[in-house]
Order: C-alpha cells, then structure tokens, then sequence
C-alpha cells in the first residue's frame, strides 16, 4: 500500500478544545483511517509552519483522499498538505525504469526573444 504523509493546522477553536480537554487524538484518527482502509503509523504534533504531521498507508489515492476530504469537510483544519511518499525499493526500481526507457524527452531549450518585424 502506498504511504502518505499529511499535515495539518488546526483551526484556533480547535486547539483551544484540546487544551480546555485533552484527549488522545492518535486513537480517533486511526479509526478513521481504518474505515477507509488504511493504517496510521505515526501522529506527532510539531512546530512551525503546521501543528501536526501524520505518516499513513492506504490502498489507494481515491481511499487516501476520500478520508482527507472527511478530516477536511469537518471544518477542524486551517492547512491540509498530503505527499506521497515512495519507499527505497519503489524508487529503485522507478531509477532503474528511468534508465532503460528510452523517449525523445529534452529539457526546455533557451532561446533568444523573437523581435518584431522593423516598420
């Protein structure tokens, strides 16, 4: 199964109900997860730019986004930024493929400013 990394901002309210009444919210997400087959492997809270990071496995990107777009249409989060992630032995063979593929891709060439016509 596929892993996917996704962090979250929690709105103000939020984080206010977590420090008004703490609770495990690692137990809540994993049964969500769950119910869209997937598995939660780690939930940490951070700083910085997000107020949580959560590395999961799902079946598939429409599971992975159908239960991003539960957490989203909750209204609990501010930022919900979801990346894919490729594990050692997918990126070798993904570097392996990229070398024996053969195509006529070429990277953008520069070139000069066409210049209007004088006159």
């Amino acid at each position: 199964m596929p892993y996917y990394m996704t962090q979250w901002t929690y709105k103000d309210r939020q984080i206010e109900a977590l420090v008004d009444s703490p609770h495990d919210r690692y137990a809540v997400i994993q049964k969500l997860f769950a119910s869209f087959g997937g598995k939660l492997h780690q939930f940490f809270l951070s700083f910085g730019d997000y107020d949580g990071v959560i590395i999961a496995e799902f079946p598939d990107s429409v599971s992975a986004t159908a239960c991003l777009l539960t957490i989203a249409k909750s209204g609990g989060v501010d930022k919900l930024k979801t990346t894919t992630l490729i594990g050692p032995k997918e990126a070798l063979k993904a570097m392996k493929l990229a070398g024996k593929t053969k195509t006529s891709y070429a990277p953008p060439a520069a070139t000069k400013p066409r210049r209007p016509p004088a006159g």
